[in-house]
């Protein structure tokens, strides 16, 4: 019997990842990214990020036909493609569907201005109980500003979109979008159940530039026979999944229900949790947004039930941790610098990292403080205390995170990750699972991955979830140390303090 595949695209912002998972087995059978260096990312001034939406789609292109010979299968054997992709990014495309100019990524701060703005004017009570968030600098923001300064091709949009939508366009020729996508650009209205028009009548957007809204999981389009013919890809595959970087991690963790945590570390770090309930911070410091599985229907819940994602982001997370390998243990690799900063001990001596130099942290009300070294002493520090103070400082900063989303009522016990990044380090895993006094466990997983399985549902090849996650693999299990917790207490008591005294 021939086999069939399901294909996940994961569109980041230093590549595209595609895998093919077997829908029967549920196992990935190949998985390749391109480009093999990091993606370049445009900057003509301070704070801004753009990238060219095309050279996504070659990237997609690339590593697709890295995988087929990998795995010898062919565009016939597909059955549904999946798509994950970088969040709130704005690309903007005219009446042909061609982008009108570079996408301004997630990363590109221009527009805080226009989301602070509409956050005072609106009101911040008016804002957090319809959107959930402040509009911050979020897409609508971002294309706030390019309204304000590109008032010419404003006037040529046909539609906006986020990453994923793009991909799923340029493999279908339609477009549209999903409610999950709509929320995280704070262009969904969870009050009202439908297009946040208050902010669309505030910013001055025609209604007709959001596209159509289609189920996360559904048959949201088919392979085109241009695209088909360009990719090597079976004309009429079905789009049947797309979401969200983050909450897309969070489903390839098999994270669906209330109390769920899904934790990421690569060069900013995520704690992603699901509520079941609609609320928000009033301080807007972490960010909630419809999951995977909103409002999805199913046999015991025929209208389906509220699941929203509480999303606590961390700028300064992998990236501090690389800045050391680069500019501390550059003689070292990875695993050798794990190493390295276990010979010292819990609170490294008293030396204190603030990890916060890759821009403002929302979970400080996007203050920008920079990265901080403090009580540093040189006759009694090494470059082993400065790796494990980096290592811990980045652990602290997600407890420090995780304190808002406990007050918002989430119940944190228990913690999945892929076996990844930051997550490699035993060091930083002991510590996380101390302060927090989560357990954790470690997957075989990742947004690829996810994305295929996410088509698998919506294809409707899985029943559900369940189905759909039985063969994800547990690597390992780390529990909470009692001997070390006293310890890392008062040196997690001691950043905070650091830290307060900072942020007055």
């Amino acid at each position: 019997m021939k086999a069939s595949y399901l294909l996940g695209f994961d569109v980041g912002s230093s590549s595209v990842k595609a895998s093919l998972v077997n829908a029967d087995s549920g196992k990935c059978v190949a998985s390749a990214f391109f480009p093999e260096k990091e993606a370049p990312i445009k900057a003509e001034k301070a704070g801004w990020a753009e990238q060219d939406p095309d050279a996504w789609w070659q990237y997609a292109k690339q590593s697709l036909q890295q995988v087929l010979h990998a795995s010898g299968a062919s565009g016939d054997d597909i059955a549904a493609i999946g798509i994950s992709y970088q969040m709130h990014g704005l690309v903007c495309v005219d009446s042909q569907l061609q982008p009108l100019r570079p996408a301004i990524i997630w990363c590109d701060s221009r527009a805080v201005p226009y989301g602070e703005r509409a956050f005072r004017d609106l009101g911040s009570e008016h804002c957090l109980s319809h959107l959930l968030n402040s509009p911050g600098n979020f897409t609508a923001a971002k294309l706030a500003w390019v309204k304000e300064q590109e008032p010419e091709l404003f006037g040529k949009i046909y539609k906006v979109m986020l990453p994923g939508d793009y991909i799923a366009m340029r493999l279908s020729g339609v477009v549209n979008t999903t409610v999950s996508g709509l929320s995280e650009g704070m262009s969904w209205d969870f009050k009202e159940n439908r297009v946040a028009q208050f902010l669309m009548d505030y910013y001055g957007f025609p209604s007709n530039l959001i596209a159509d809204i289609v189920p996360t999981f559904s048959e949201q389009c088919r392979v085109s026979d241009a695209a088909a013919s360009e990719l090597g890809l079976k004309a009429g595959t079905p789009i049947t999944y797309r979401a969200g970087d983050q909450p897309n991690n969070a489903l390839s963790l098999n994270v669906f229900n209330p109390g769920e945590i899904a934790a990421t570390a690569g060069t900013s770090g995520v704690v992603y949790g699901v509520l079941g309930d609609v609320n928000y911070d009033p301080k807007s410091r972490v960010n909630t947004f419809a999951h995977v599985n909103h409002m999805q229907a199913s046999a015991s819940s025929p209208d389906g039930d509220c699941r929203l994602g509480v999303l606590l982001c961390i700028n300064g997370t992998g990236i501090l941790n690389a800045w050391m390998h680069r500019n501390v243990t550059f003689d070292m690799n990875y695993a050798a610098m794990n190493d390295l900063a276990a010979q010292a001990p819990i609170g490294s001596d008293g030396v204190c990292i603030m990890p916060f130099g890759n821009g403002a942290e929302r979970v400080l009300e996007n203050c920008e403080l920079g990265c901080s070294i403090h009580g540093l002493n040189f006759n009694k520090h090494s470059r082993a205390h400065l790796v494990r103070a980096a290592q811990e400082g980045i652990v602290f900063s997600f407890c420090y995170g995780m304190e808002v989303m406990r007050q918002m009522g989430m119940d944190i016990r228990k913690i999945h990750a892929g076996h990844a990044n930051m997550f490699l380090s035993p060091l930083f895993r002991d510590a996380l699972a101390a302060v927090s006094g989560a357990t954790i466990e470690l997957y075989d997983t990742d947004g690829s991955v996810g994305a295929a399985r996410g088509a698998g549902i919506g294809a409707g090849i899985y029943r559900d979830h369940d189905e759909a996650f039985a063969t994800l693999e547990k690597l390992q299990v780390i529990e909470p140390q009692p001997s070390a917790q006293p310890a890392y207490q008062e040196a997690y008591s001691r950043w905070k303090e650091t830290l307060g005294r900072m942020i007055k």
